[in-house]
């Protein structure tokens, strides 16, 4: 994400403020010559906005800036973003792909479209209706997916897709799997309560600590599945992963300011803290959320998935990047109109966003992997890396036409950095059951490769005092109110 001089909105978004009348996606490759600019303006329903970064996630799309801006009862959004390789958008079935895949009725029937991976995504995300689902949240140990995994194979199922997240100790994880059998029995509800009483068994044999709490549950396929990967924050937010650690530190003000100082500063940081600050603005009726943290790949989808299952409604917002430095401001109330009141309740919803954050953040080593999808391939793959010292930090699997593609995180199981030597053993004996390991520098495309800059900024831009999202804001309001009727503030 590129950060720009404090927020603002697009030149061709205030047009957008004439046509309210009917919901619309444009994709604008002609403002900006560095990215494309899509821009959404539609009805403002529950849940929206995390839709709308979702289905962009989805894609395979990089988000660099985004504006947001949903009070009253239309949202408006702008989102800089480029392929995965750097490039505009240029499909040009997309805008109605993105249009049909906010409007729920329109969902049913509509195509699918192939993004720039090679990943193949419906309007809901991708399809795994026809998987049975296993979840589970857990203590974090070394092997733990490899027991589990390997009890699947024993009762004839197969992982198809899935992710594996630890987080503070904790270890959550969604998998979707399907059954190797050709008998009628193998969809039987009884078939899914004993494969859960099994793993919840092998779970339960390998704790040591009175009262662990753990979940697991199994469930027959079924249409309309949560996100996999807002149900993996679900998950790891019920069991409470957030309340382990210090409490968060506040954000530094004048990464705020967006003048040159404060970019030289952000550009300098080799590794950035995540940072909280919530204040209440009392004369608006909103709390402001002020974040930092390291730039990374669905960093937006995830702080905006928090504060939804926190049940609080994204008004207006800005994200963005200096260098390394990911900076993001949000004006929020939870739904039943409340701010965010008290010390306590401040305190909570800082530890969950750092959380959001944190549990997305790469460590370790990070491998790619690929093999000709068969019965049994994660079970062996795990089994291997757990003989050889090596534990799973994060894990996302999935599959394109008849190939398995893995990406996994690893570190050793005392918690230290892989050894050269430790990887070339695993690549040698997973390379004899027909499974290619590489070892990755970076998220794939991340950071894209820019093709062209954006304008350079006068020396006078650069010494001109910046101003929050809040007095920019609040500046406009004016202009809203007569174009919104039902903006109460």
């Amino acid at each position: 994400m590129k950060y720009v001089s404090g927020p603002y909105f697009e030149p061709d978004f205030d047009p957008v403020l004439d046509r309210l009348g009917t919901s619309g996606v444009v994709v604008d490759n002609e403002t900006r010559e560095d990215c494309s600019l899509v821009k959404v303006d539609s009805v403002n329903r529950d849940g929206v906005l995390l839709e709308m970064v979702q289905l962009l996630t989805d894609l395979d799309l990089v988000i660099y800036k985004s504006y947001i801006s949903s009070d009253g009862g239309w949202l408006m959004d702008v989102f800089h973003v480029t392929d995965q390789i750097g490039r505009k958008l240029t499909d040009p079935s997309l805008p109605g792909f993105i249009q049909r895949a906010l409007l729920p009725f329109q969902r049913s029937g509509s195509p699918k479209f192939t993004t720039c991976l090679g990943n193949v995504v419906g309007p809901g995300g991708p399809d795994v209706s026809d998987c049975a689902s296993l979840e589970f949240t857990v203590h974090d140990r070394p092997g733990l997916l490899s027991s589990i995994t390997q009890v699947l194979v024993d009762q004839g199922c197969h992982v198809a897709s899935g992710q594996a997240w630890t987080h503070n100790g904790r270890a959550a994880g969604v998998l979707y799997v399907t059954t190797t059998g050709a008998d009628g029995a193998a969809l039987h509800p009884s078939r899914w309560a004993r494969i859960e009483r099994l793993v919840n068994a092998v779970v339960d044999a390998r704790e040591n600590v009175s009262g662990e709490r753990r979940w697991v549950c199994m469930s027959a396929p079924v249409r309309g599945r949560v996100h996999t990967e807002r149900r993996m924050h679900q998950l790891m937010h019920d069991d409470r992963d957030y309340e382990s650690g210090p409490a968060p530190t506040p954000v530094d003000e004048e990464h705020f300011c967006m003048g040159d100082r404060a970019a030289t500063a952000a550009r300098s940081v080799h590794r950035t803290q995540t940072r909280v600050t919530i204040e209440n603005w009392e004369e608006r009726g909103y709390a402001i959320v002020k974040m930092t943290s390291r730039d990374r790949p669905k960093l937006l989808f995830d702080t905006v998935c928090a504060l939804t299952d926190m049940h609080y409604v994204v008004f207006h917002a800005t994200a963005g990047a200096q260098g390394p430095l990911a900076i993001q401001e949000y004006y929020i109330r939870h739904k039943d109109g409340r701010t965010v009141d008290s010390n306590a309740e401040r305190q909570k919803v800082s530890r969950c966003l750092v959380a959001a954050v944190e549990r997305r953040a790469s460590h370790g080593v990070r491998v790619e992997v690929r093999a000709t999808d068969r019965s049994g391939l994660l079970s062996d793959f795990t089994r291997m890396l757990r003989e050889h010292g090596l534990s799973l930090l994060r894990v996302e699997i999935k599959r394109q036409k008849e190939e398995a593609i893995g990406t996994f995180f690893l570190v050793t199981d005392t918690g230290g950095e892989v050894r050269p030597e430790a990887l070339c053993a695993v690549r040698a004996r997973v390379a004899e059951m027909g499974i290619s390991l590489d070892v990755a520098k970076g998220a794939p495309g991340w950071p894209p490769v820019k093709k062209t800059r954006a304008p350079a900024t006068s020396p006078a831009d650069q010494e001109r005092p910046r101003s929050s999202l809040g007095s920019f804001l609040w500046s406009h309001l004016g202009k809203l109110s007569n174009n919104f009727g039902l903006i109460r503030s």
